[in-house]
């Protein structure tokens, strides 16, 4: 946790601007809300399957085991 609290405070303003720009020439400007669209959708397929995997979880009966 501490690494992750010294690599926030190493990004300042300046470098988040140059992230910014290098992914503008990199992609350009059309490109950018598809690709932002896809990581929603793809966010939310994800949350999705897990929610449906821990309800599955949930619903599920233990198997009886039969008497002999």
């Amino acid at each position: 946790m501490t690494g992750l609290f010294v690599l926030g405070a190493m990004i300042g303003p300046w470098q988040i601007v140059l992230i910014v720009v290098i992914i503008l020439l990199l992609f350009g400007g059309k490109k950018i809300p598809d690709l932002m669209r896809g990581l929603g959708e793809g966010i939310k397929e994800f949350k999705k399957a897990t929610n449906d995997k821990d309800d599955s979880k949930e619903n599920e009966k233990p198997i009886e085991e039969k008497s002999k």
